[in-house]
């Protein structure tokens, strides 16, 4: 991506506009993919973000305060989506052995399976629904663009 500085004579519609279309692209694509996951796998959007993130975690588990943290939880809101999927077998928790206030959430075979059934059903939604659509060219500039206001707005 450019670093150049701005244009301070873009217009103030114009800006807006470009940003409401970055919104709607997102949602209508997140739309898909969400409904792709919940029609095949009955996963609410945060456990799907949960398994993603444990699927490709060092032995499949991670503090829960980090796990949170990361998926942009609430503790409580957390709480209430670990219950959800440790009854449904997909996670289990797990002490620390060696610091008693961490407890690990670590994805069970079943939630492993889930996990990676899951990951390649959203893979080829994004290929339907981004790829396509933009090329691979402008997908890793799509990639590199939001990495960057990550990092300039984080």
């Amino acid at each position: 991506m450019s670093s150049t500085r701005p244009d301070p004579r873009t217009d103030d519609d114009e800006i807006i506009t470009w940003w409401g279309l970055v919104i709607e692209g997102y949602h209508v694509t997140q739309g898909k993919l969400t409904a792709a996951i919940a029609e095949e796998f009955q996963l609410a959007p945060a456990s799907f973000d949960i398994l993603l993130r444990l699927v490709r975690s060092p032995e499949h588990r991670m503090p829960m305060t980090k796990l949170a943290h990361e998926a942009a939880l609430s503790s409580g809101g957390f709480t209430k989506v670990a219950d959800r999927m440790a009854k449904a077998g997909l996670i289990r928790r797990e002490p620390c052995e060696t610091d008693r206030r961490v407890t690990y959430a670590v994805l069970t075979d079943h939630g492993l399976d889930i996990a990676q059934r899951s990951r390649k059903t959203a893979a080829e939604v994004l290929r339907k629904h981004v790829l396509a659509p933009l090329g691979e060219a402008d997908s890793a500039a799509l990639a590199e663009a939001m990495r960057t206001l990550r990092q300039a707005n984080s």
